[in-house]
């Protein structure tokens, strides 16, 4: 110690840097704590190849535990602005869950119905009959290339986002 820094000094000085160093670490193990588990990222994003979905036939894929509908429409199917168009290909992707109820709507020929309570809705999600309030829900996806990555969000969901939020 020189002359100028008495032992009181030395003290509070090094009781300072003890404390810098343990709200330092304190910190990362709070962030650490904060952010999701590589589980949870993991579990947020599923992945759906268009190229193997027949035209037709939607089928059925499981993200967040929710069911996701893709359909790959037929050239006789009405077109809509809530259409997915990759190529030359449409599709419609919806929440496979009812918005009145929750339930999941089973396909039949060129609509899908809920059991539960009456509830259509057409090729494009859209409700026709019952009592479900609104279209079946968009979820968020991008396109990269000719997947979809469900749990992201791209230009194509915001275009489509908007569409159905003017027309609920």
């Amino acid at each position: 110690m020189s002359k100028e820094t008495n032992r009181r000094d030395f003290i509070g000085y090094s009781f300072a840097a003890v404390a810098a160093v343990g709200g330092a670490a304190s910190l990362v193990g709070m962030k650490q704590a904060w952010d999701p588990l590589p589980s949870v990222l993991a579990g947020g994003f599923t992945t759906v190849d268009l190229a193997s979905i027949k035209a037709g036939e939607p089928e059925t894929f499981v993200w967040r535990g929710k069911p996701v509908f893709v359909l790959k429409k037929t050239a006789e199917m009405e077109k809509s602005e809530r259409d997915l168009i990759v190529g030359a290909d449409r599709y419609i992707i919806a929440i496979g869950l009812c918005t009145h109820l929750g339930c999941i709507p089973a396909w039949s020929k060129n609509m899908w119905k809920c059991a539960c309570h009456g509830g259509e809705y057409d090729a494009n999600a859209k409700n026709t009959f019952g009592p479900p309030p609104r279209p079946l829900d968009v979820p968020p996806f991008k396109i990269d290339g000719s997947t979809i990555v469900l749990g992201e969000t791209g230009p194509e969901y915001n275009t489509i986002a908007a569409f159905v939020a003017t027309e609920a």
